[in-house]
């Protein structure tokens, strides 16, 4: 998680190139880590509240992740207005864990096929419905949202309900395992000390390293500023990373290719580059990616 969100920080900065972390590999890498951050929190759920629900640890435990992820979501909001998070990993495994309760006393089996109906809904069940904003947290709609991390509860519950299902199945099975090892009388317990205490404080070091990772890369570029790459370089990157996320249907190559060429000609780049034009609401913007989206689809 930390590895990725430096490589977010220096493209956020200009050090890598714009797009790197939404895309290829460390796009994969970012969904097997929020994979296995929601697999985990089912898992957990299974040792803290089964067979027997606590239901004031729980409500404690849930207050924690419900109020770390508002205070994500405030925080973002001020940082980053246009791209904040208001659903993201901590909302997700905050809404799952509710979920999540239905499951605990229920066979395994019911677990995984709900999982599996969770990871295959968007395929299936997207609609203009859940275009809405107000809708964005349930992971059907056609437009993808802006968002720094956007975890909606569709597919993601999937994760957290293996989880769950595999606690159910698998884990008084591990404790027997690990039982009936030989002890090993203390001797390699020194690795497993940061470990221990990474998931003692997880939420903790989750909220901290960011802000942390982001400073350092901050201070790092007041004494080595990034070299500053072509601005209609970075604009094609930027709006085929941008493409691929919200509309894969249309060539993002030549959609972008076509949008530079009509924002040169019309004298809106340079304005649009410093800033000086809101792409969400200019008539100029919504003319021109129309236009581009039409030429594309046609061929011209």
């Amino acid at each position: 998680m930390a590895t990725y969100h430096f490589v977010w920080d220096l493209e956020f900065f200009g050090y890598v190139a714009a797009g790197t972390a939404g895309t290829g590999g460390w796009k994969i890498f970012a969904r097997l880590i929020a994979s296995s951050f929601l697999f985990l929190a089912g898992y957990s759920l299974v040792l803290g509240q089964w067979p027997t629900i606590r239901i004031n640890a729980f409500l404690r435990r849930f207050a924690k992740i419900a109020g770390a992820a508002a205070l994500i979501t405030i925080a973002t909001y001020f940082a980053f207005p246009d791209t904040f998070i208001f659903f993201g990993i901590l909302h997700a495994i905050a809404a799952a864990s509710l979920i999540g309760l239905i499951f605990l006393r229920l066979p395994a089996v019911v677990s995984f096929a709900a999982a599996a109906a969770a990871i295959a809904a968007p395929f299936y069940l997207r609609s203009p419905i859940f275009d809405a904003p107000w809708l964005w947290w349930v992971g059907l709609s056609e437009t993808l949202p802006r968002s720094n991390d956007y975890v909606p509860l569709l597919p993601w519950l999937g994760p957290f309900l293996l989880g769950l299902g595999a606690a159910k199945l698998f884990h008084a099975r591990l404790v027997s395992a690990l039982a009936s090892r030989p002890s090993t009388d203390g001797k390699g317990r020194l690795w497993m000390t940061p470990l221990v205490f990474g998931s003692r404080h997880s939420l903790a070091i989750y909220l901290i390293h960011q802000p942390v990772l982001i400073g350092l890369v901050y201070l790092f570029s007041l004494i080595s500023p990034p070299t500053l790459p072509d601005p209609k370089e970075a604009y094609r990157s930027n709006c085929v990373a941008a493409c691929n996320q919200g509309n894969p249907a249309v060539p993002c190559d030549s959609f972008c290719g076509c949008t530079l060429d009509r924002l040169v000609e019309q004298n809106l780049f340079d304005s649009l580059n410093r800033g000086e034009i809101n792409v969400s609401s200019d008539e100029r913007i919504a003319r021109i990616a129309q236009q581009c989206t039409i030429n594309v689809q046609s061929g011209d």
